[in-house]
């Protein structure tokens, strides 16, 4: 049965109710897991907010504002860990970043400021928590990260996140590789297209959706819970042998060939 009683983990990447973390957070809860959460900060402290009263219900032992471009953050964040936990069990990435310009437009016309930007924030972002967290794994530990279809192959409009998603799968596996020693799992998670805030940017994303929801085995999309779900799958001992993989949760998706 799964069962994460006594795990600590730390979620990043809840922007609202329609966010996959929030799915994730939702269902580590219910696995009894002890949650830690982090939230974007903002100058005017909306975000902590609509944060904090969106996950009071999951009872966080944890709350901390984490920016990931923001190397004092990172450490601050990880360093409360240690003094309040003292243990850090779970690791749930999920952030990731491009502007408006990276996704539309001519794939050869992305600015190197705004190529850095999502590589920085959707891919580095990963080694740079993965990196905090090792020293606090002391028990061993797992890492779940998500990413998309459109880091192995073309999808219309996804243009730099495709690069940075790529980049975060090929982290996957060097961090597997680096952490497996000390009996840390490092997975993602490539769901399919899902009504998200983040979704929203990307052009054409309710064609997208309806698309999967014709040619997908299942006959339409996948739901944050059933993400969720993979991910608590994940985090437990159910998956102790599992490291440096791609799980499709996309309603079999994947598989079509046309």
């Amino acid at each position: 049965m799964l069962d994460l009683t006594g795990k600590n983990a730390l979620v990043t990447g809840i922007a609202n109710n329609r966010s996959i973390a929030w799915g994730i957070a939702q269902q580590l809860h219910q696995a009894g897991a002890n949650l830690g959460i982090t939230f974007l900060p903002d100058e005017k402290g909306r975000n902590e907010k609509k944060v904090a009263d969106l996950v009071e219900p999951l009872q966080p032992s944890l709350f901390l504002p984490l920016d990931v471009q923001n190397d004092d953050q990172v450490a601050a964040t990880f360093a409360t860990i240690a003094s309040q936990w003292g243990r850090l069990d779970l690791l749930i990435h999920c952030l990731a970043f491009a502007s408006k310009e990276g996704l539309e437009g001519d794939f050869s016309q992305i600015s190197r400021p705004v190529f850095t930007q999502a590589l920085e924030v959707s891919a580095h972002s990963l080694i740079a928590l993965a990196g905090a967290a090792k020293p606090l794994m002391t028990a061993g530990g797992s890492i779940v990260t998500l990413t998309y279809l459109g880091g192995v192959r073309v999808v219309p409009n996804y243009n730099v996140m495709g690069i940075a998603k790529a980049a975060l799968e090929i982290n996957v596996r060097y961090l597997a590789s680096e952490l497996g020693p000390q009996n840390i799992r490092v997975n993602a998670i490539s769901a399919g297209p899902i009504r998200t805030l983040a979704s929203s940017a990307i052009g054409g994303i309710y064609d997208m959706i309806h698309h999967v929801e014709q040619v997908a085995p299942l006959r339409r999309t996948v739901t944050q819970t059933e993400v969720g779900n993979a991910a608590a799958f994940l985090c437990s001992d159910l998956a102790s042998g599992i490291t440096g993989q791609v799980l499709y949760v996309d309603a079999g998706y994947e598989v079509m060939g046309m």
